[in-house]
């Protein structure tokens, strides 16, 4: 690898200003490729063109980001099954015979199991987080309006569980997408080092830990207090000149009419998807353990050596083949109508495959031109290392908070905070996890990211609105984690 000093900055800086620019990350990652490729052909304009579409074919070079990326396209296959097999809608009856029960108890209990069961089914649907929060606001909606719970902590409570809980549980495309980045990075055991900086993420965990309080303390502060008490007072959902989004549907494709909805159409498919994951994991590493000692022993450590993008695949696969015939059974889908809805719900995700397609290509071609490495060892002689995930994570939370996009982040941020874990001597699984949840909170803060959008379409709530109201629990959340990891970087 050739030395190209300060021009090997000069990409991620590229894509950072130019998604601040245009709000538009996929032309910023291009643009951040372009200019990697430019860099080491000496800037000739054909060589480095050439050079940069071959670097995009070359993802596809790696087994793991061909997995991952199929994987996230077929994603959008299951969600749209469960869709229209009224899956979600019997989910959504089954919760509301919950909250019909709890609304005959006393008014401000109900209030509080109310929004417990919003946040835990945040939580629950981990899976992806656009239905997380989009089921989170739709299904709720009408009972926070029926007890006078503002629109806007509905929209918080979506928000702040649907990204927390999707990086936490990374059994998910979350999980396949950053483990590919780890990839990139030549970490061999991606799936052992994403799962043990879980412990260190703190900031997912304190985020949802402070919806919790929030709710069962039923104190707000701040903008959420005046919205709260605005509901109470007037009964007005929303403040005035308040321009609510408004979004009714998980997907664009209705459920299909004249059947029946059954919650077991969404939770069985779900749950092999989820319990499939595991037990792939520790399929594929099973021989990759030398010792066998005992069962349990052996199986610990074949989850830890497991391919990662091979069994989120593996179990998004099983996951559809488990609906197809679950669906076929009940006569709900013949087999011309489970092609079409795999076809139409691989084109719905579609974005979020070439969003990885690019991620993997700039996180490879800013490991090439040694971005990481150029930023460590400058950084050697003036940063201390107890002082690098704080740091680490507020970079991660800017980057973030600008650009709209976690995943975007985690693309940049991953190519560079490895290298300096290295150069050192960090905590390597400390470092990785202020990266990612640096890349949560300021998604989490942003007004233009995807996440903060779905979730005031949702909740029907003015976007604004529910940003100025959720950035002080967030903003609490991202100092009391900033403080976590200072004290954290001087004790590892």
């Amino acid at each position: 690898m050739d030395n190209y000093g300060f021009l090997s900055i000069l990409p991620p800086l590229i894509a950072i200003v130019l998604a601040l620019r245009t709000k538009q990350v996929y032309i910023a990652l291009l643009f951040g490729i372009w200019s990697s490729w430019l860099i080491m052909n000496d800037w000739n304009f054909i060589k480095g063109t050439i050079a940069a579409i071959e670097g995009m074919v070359n993802v596809f070079k790696s087994e793991g980001n061909t997995r991952t990326i199929m994987f996230s396209a077929l994603v959008g296959a299951l969600l749209l099954f469960i869709q229209y097999s009224k899956g979600v809608e019997g989910f959504v009856n089954k919760i509301n015979i919950l909250i019909d029960y709890f609304e005959k108890k006393q008014s401000g209990y109900s209030r509080i199991i109310v929004q417990i069961l919003a946040l835990l089914t945040g939580i629950i649907l981990f899976v992806e987080t656009s239905i997380s929060s989009l089921t989170v606001g739709t299904l709720y909606r009408p009972i926070f309006d029926k007890l006078k719970i503002s629109r806007e902590k509905l929209a918080y409570i979506a928000d702040s569980s649907s990204a927390p809980s999707s990086i936490i549980i990374p059994f998910n495309a979350w999980g396949a997408f950053i483990m590919g980045l780890l990839i990139t990075q030549g970490i061999d055991q991606p799936f052992s080092v994403l799962l043990s900086s879980i412990k260190y993420n703190f900031y997912p965990f304190i985020a949802i830990a402070i919806v919790f309080i929030i709710i069962v303390s039923k104190k707000d502060f701040g903008p959420m207090a005046k919205a709260e008490k605005r509901i109470r007072e007037t009964g007005k959902f929303l403040n005035d000149n308040a321009k609510p989004m408004i979004s009714e549907t998980i997907t664009s494709y209705k459920p299909k009419e004249g059947i029946k909805a059954k919650a077991y159409n969404m939770v069985i498919p779900l749950f092999t998807m989820v319990i499939m994951m595991p037990l792939n994991l520790a399929y594929t590493g099973w021989n990759k353990v030398e010792e066998y000692t005992s069962f349990s022993n052996h199986l610990s450590q074949a989850i830890g050596e497991g391919s990662g993008s091979s069994s989120v695949l593996y179990a998004v696969i099983t996951a559809i083949l488990v609906a197809m015939i679950l669906y076929k059974i009940q006569g709900i889908m013949k087999v011309e109508e489970m092609v079409d809805l795999t076809l139409k719900g691989i084109s719905e995700l579609i974005p979020l495959a070439l969003l990885m397609l690019f991620a993997f290509a700039i996180s490879d071609a800013c490991n090439q031109l040694g971005t990481g490495q150029f930023i460590a060892n400058w950084s050697k002689e003036w940063l201390s290392p107890e002082f690098l995930p704080a740091i680490v994570f507020i970079i991660s939370a800017f980057i973030a908070f600008s650009t709209g996009t976690s995943w975007g982040t985690f693309a940049i941020m991953i190519a560079i905070a490895i290298p300096m874990a290295n150069i050192h001597e960090a905590n390597f699984g400390l470092v990785i996890a202020a990266t990612l949840g640096g890349g949560v909170f300021g998604d989490h803060c942003s007004p233009i990211s995807d996440t903060t959008i779905i979730s005031s379409m949702a909740s029907a709530t003015d976007h604004i609105d529910h940003v100025k109201t959720q950035l002080p629990y967030a903003l609490i959340g991202g100092g009391v984690t900033v403080v976590i990891y200072i004290i954290m970087g001087f004790i590892l």
